[in-house]
């Protein structure tokens, strides 16, 4: 028995009329008994009635998210092709490499396969999401160098710079971003300045209580 036994099982068919409803419960039961043939635990169970070619799908969404709370290790599907056509399948399948998801495929008898074309593209994916990584990291650095080169002093300026609670700081310190936006730097620099700095920002939030600011003080 695996050492983390959690699972979750995807079914899908491709229309919503009735007659593929018959598919989905017989998918969801032929899973069910590969599952426990496997000794896993079925946790929950997410069902689509929609077309693999698109990602926009309750069902795998929900299925997704689900994971990562859960910490499912195994994911059971009738074959690949549930998961998703196309691109969609392939960014499914990457999520699903992201998060340790071994992919049990019912026609495969056991994990899911991939060709070599496949699985070397989900490989050239892994390796370019690092790189996007390594430039989220760079942007912060440069950002947070030219706004102390420009005389931004955050053990000054930032309040609560020592947490020692442990608490994630979700306000959002508008005079920051005001002086911030004065030494030049962009929307997305600020941004990830603050993000550098423990404040769970985004571009677009920044962009909103600048304008919020500004907005007030021309009233």
């Amino acid at each position: 028995m695996s050492k983390n036994n959690k699972a979750v099982i995807y079914a899908r068919v491709s229309t919503e009329k009735n007659t593929q409803e018959t598919s989905l419960v017989r998918q969801e039961e032929e899973l069910r008994k590969y599952a426990a043939s496997m000794k896993y635990q079925v946790l929950e169970v997410f069902k689509d009635q929609h077309s693999g070619y698109e990602v926009e799908r309750e069902g795998l969404l929900e299925m997704l998210d689900y994971i990562k709370e859960k910490n499912a290790t195994a994911l059971f599907v009738q074959d690949e092709t549930r998961l998703g056509r196309g691109n969609a399948r392939m960014a499914v399948l990457h999520l699903l490499q992201k998060s340790g998801t071994t992919v049990y495929s019912l026609n495969n008898a056991g994990p899911l396969t991939l060709n070599e074309m496949d699985s070397m593209l989900l490989e050239i994916l892994a390796i370019v999401e690092e790189y996007q990584r390594k430039i989220h990291n760079a942007k912060i650095k440069r950002g947070m160098r030219r706004a102390i080169e420009n005389g931004y002093r955050p053990e000054l300026n930032i309040k609560n710079r020592h947490n020692h609670e442990g608490r994630e700081r979700i306000e959002v310190p508008i005079e920051e971003i005001v002086k911030l936006r004065d030494k030049g730097l962009t929307f997305q620099e600020i941004a990830s300045t603050l993000r550098g700095l423990g404040f769970q920002v985004s571009k677009a939030t920044v962009h909103r209580r600048y304008t919020e600011y500004i907005e007030g003080l021309e009233g």
